[in-house]
This record gives structure tokens, sequence and C-alpha cells, in this order.
């Protein structure tokens, strides 16, 4: 009898081993999801605390294919311009557009802004985009239908952007990969052809509090309150305030039609003007828009910012707070009825001066053209030796011209933005080519040159 027990207490014993390493063995198998996945352990257990679940972590960016038979509309592409985490310009061939450019908007996402207006991780989404795209071997665009489809804007065309680094690699779609990196929140991310899977995305993202879902400050957001300077100052350490909200005083001396203000201030110490260009965006209305106007003194307050197509550095992300005028964030009015300086430089000033501009216990050398940028200045008797002019139908710039002219043996650019008589009519090559004229403009950098822009008719004086 008593071996009879002792048999059954081990036959027990036996069958509880194996139903424990049965379990073990269930909680361990891999995801049977056809989708390829990442194990995220769950992290070690710390003053006798539980520790999380661990997660699983699907490559949901490699999970969708690339379906070159389907009736979407595609094209390989390479880039021309990197605006922001959700929008890049490619170029295309002209029978996809005209102009050669496609200005894509990623369809299923929006990233937080990173050009006029500046939000927490809009800096980290647009530089991802950019380190994609400038490591891929090829670059393919896809609409979701068989046509592409402009946005909102009508200038733009959403898309799916599709890339791979190597050229025996599958391609990865680039708007579910921002997704599932919590670097942009749902934009109709379920109404698409791949809308399940940028669902699931961005699930996945929060689940694991990445960037936007993490609740965490952001790097490279500046949450302190505006640096106070001047714009010599700004101007001559322009890269370390780079995302910095900054505030400066100065004159608005000319606008360019689409949002862009500029600025200047006289420094006694060096004797030259220093300005700025300002991005107004879409923030200000009313009480706002009446404080930055065109001979107005103003202390503006934004953020500094590297504006790509330019090649230079801007001021945006403005703001006007009507109920509370003092408020130290806020643009003020200092005075009005002030007007442009219109500095008398000459060619060889524009193109090879230099300046020293004192900094703390040191002197700085700087161009001089890059210290006086979107400042305004004078040049006389200019030569136009030849004349360029927009032509492309689909640009706002459709009549600009550039004029090359010849001024003390050195040549100078004067772009124009399109110019109109007193009867609305625009103004062609014939009026200026061959002629000795005088320009008043701001200096403009352009293709890694300073040229003279003019907005107005009445900036450009033919002498003969």
């Amino acid at each position: 009898m008593n071996n009879l027990i002792r048999i059954a207490s081990i036959l027990m014993i036996v069958c509880l081993l194996v139903a424990c390493f049965a379990g073990c063995n269930a909680s361990g198998e891999q995801n049977n999801n056809d989708e390829p996945d990442v194990v995220t352990e769950a992290p070690a257990a710390t003053d006798g605390q539980p520790t999380e679940a661990p997660i699983t972590n699907i490559d949901y960016a490699a999970s969708v294919r690339l379906d070159m038979t389907s009736e979407t509309a595609k094209q390989e592409v390479t880039v021309k311009l990197f605006v922001d985490g959700d929008t890049t310009h490619f170029y295309v061939p002209t029978s996809v557009m005209s102009s050669g450019v496609l200005k894509a908007r990623y369809l299923a996402v929006n990233t937080p802004e990173s050009t006029g207006k500046i939000e927490e991780y809009g800096k980290k989404a647009s530089r991802f985009t950019r380190e994609k795209l400038e490591s891929a071997t090829s670059i393919i665009i896809e609409s979701d239908t068989p046509l592409w489809e402009a946005d909102s804007t009508g200038a733009r065309y959403l898309a799916w952007v599709w890339y791979k680094t190597a050229d025996d690699a599958e391609y990865r779609n680039l708007n579910i990969e921002i997704l599932q990196n919590g670097l942009a929140i749902a934009s109709n991310s379920g109404n698409n052809r791949y809308g399940d899977t940028c669902l699931k995305a961005i699930d996945q993202a929060k689940a694991n509090k990445l960037n936007v879902y993490s609740g965490e400050p952001d790097p490279d957001f500046y949450y302190g309150q505006a640096v106070e300077l001047t714009l010599k100052e700004l101007r001559a350490n322009i890269a370390d305030y780079n995302g910095f909200k900054v505030a400066f005083k100065g004159v608005i001396t000319t606008t360019n039609g689409d949002g862009t203000i500029y600025i200047e201030e006289y420094d006694v110490e060096t004797d030259m003007y220093y300005g700025m260009s300002i991005y107004l965006g879409y923030n200000l209305q009313g009480a706002g828009l009446d404080i930055v106007r065109v001979g107005n003194e103003a202390r503006i307050v934004g953020t500094v910012q590297y504006y790509e197509a330019g090649g230079t550095y801007q001021v945006s992300d403005l703001s006007y707070r009507q109920m509370k005028p003092d408020d130290p964030n806020n643009i003020q009015k200092i005075s009005e009825g002030n007007s442009p300086a219109y500095t008398l430089i000459t060619a060889d000033q524009l193109l090879n001066g230099k300046v020293e501009v004192p900094s703390g216990d040191t002197i700085a050398t700087h161009k001089f053209a890059e210290m006086a940028l979107s400042t305004t200045v004078e040049m006389k008797n200019l030569t136009v030796t030849d004349i360029y002019t927009t032509t492309n139908e689909e640009s706002a710039s459709k009549g600009a011209m550039t004029l090359t002219c010849t001024v003390d043996g050195k040549t100078v650019s004067v772009r124009t933005a399109v110019l109109r008589d007193a009867n609305g009519n625009v103004i062609t090559a014939d009026a200026y080519m061959g002629k000795n004229i005088d320009v008043k403009g701001i200096i403009d950098y352009y293709d890694g040159n300073y040229q003279i822009k003019v907005f107005t008719v009445n900036n450009i004086t033919v002498n003969n």
C-alpha cells in the first residue's frame, strides 16, 4: 500500500513539472504573425516592485509591400528640398508635373511643425525624414488612388513615400515608419489603402510612449523665456541661437507680399545696419498684424530657425495675446512712421566686404553681406547685361526677373519680384535690358551668392 502511495506521489510531481515546462514554452513562443517583429525586454525589477510585461514591437514599415502592379500612380524620384517631417519636394519628370517638381505632403501623418511654427518634436521629425531619405539608394512616391491628388492647399500632392538603402533591399514605407516612431499624430490615418497598418503603428507608438506620446520634454525644444538681444548679436552668432526664442527690436522696412517681413536696426559701434527676415505664418491677426506693419519700430519675439529653402536663418512663430498686451512673449509696437535706411553700398562691398563685429571681449571678422543680410541698401550705375525671366506657369514668381548687371568691373545680380506698372501690367525684360539703372532693395542670399532683391517697380530707376 505504501508503495502505491509513493508511486502516485512521484507521478503527481512529474505531471506538475511537465505542466510547468509546457506553460513556459507557451509563454516564450515567438509571434506567429507574418509581420517582422522585435521583442522589447521588460525592465528589470527594482526594490521589489513588479515589472511590466514585455512589449512585442512590430516593424510596421516593413510589414507592407510596395506593389508596382497596383492601380496607384507611382514615380521614382530624387529629393529637391526637405521642408519638414511630413513635406518634401521631389524632382519628377515633366510628364508628372510640368514644373518638374512634385511637392509631396505625406499621407496619414501630421508631424509637429518646424518651419513657420515651432512645436515640440518638430525638429526631430524633420531630421528623421531627412536622414532616412538621404541614406536611400532609391525613393518611390505613390498616390493613394490612380491620380496624384492635391491636398487642401492645392499646391502639394498627397503621397506615400517608399525608400530602400541597398539595391537588394525591400522598400520601406516612410509614412508608417514616422508613425511607429511616435513622430506624428494621426491625419486621416485609417482612411487609406494602408489604414489598418497605420492605426496599429500609432497604437504601438502610444504603448511605447515614444516621442510625441512620451509626455517627456523635447531636448531640441527651447522651453525658456525669450533671450533679449540686439540684431547685431543675433546676426553675428545666428547658429548659436538656432531653435531659441529671442526678442529684439528694429524697424520693419518692407515685405515680400507672401508672409515675410524684413526688419533692421542701426548699430553705432560698427556704424552699420543689421537685419533679419521674419516669417509671419498664420498665427497673427487683427491687432497683431497692425504691430508688424511696414514703417513700425517693433519688439519682435519669435523662434530662430534655419530656412532650408533659402539656405538662411529666419525668425518665426510670432504671437500676440491681445488681452495681455504687456506679456513679455508678445510682439509690441514701439513707434510708427519710420523709413528704411537704404544704405548706399558698392559692388565690392556687397561681394567682398568685411566687417569686424565685437562680441564680449573678442572681435570677429565677418562678411559684410552676411551681417547686413535682409537690410535695405541702394546701389547706383548698374548696367544690365542679361535678364532671366521666370516663365513657369505653376510658379507664383512667373514674371519675376533676375538682372545680371556690371558695375565698377564687377558682376552683381538683382532679383525682382513680379513688377507691375500703374495699370497692373507685368513689366518685362525690355524695360531694363541694356539700360543703366539705380536700385533699392534688401541684401538677399540665393544659391550660394549674395544679391539685391527688389520688391516694387519704384525701386528701380532707369538712368538712360
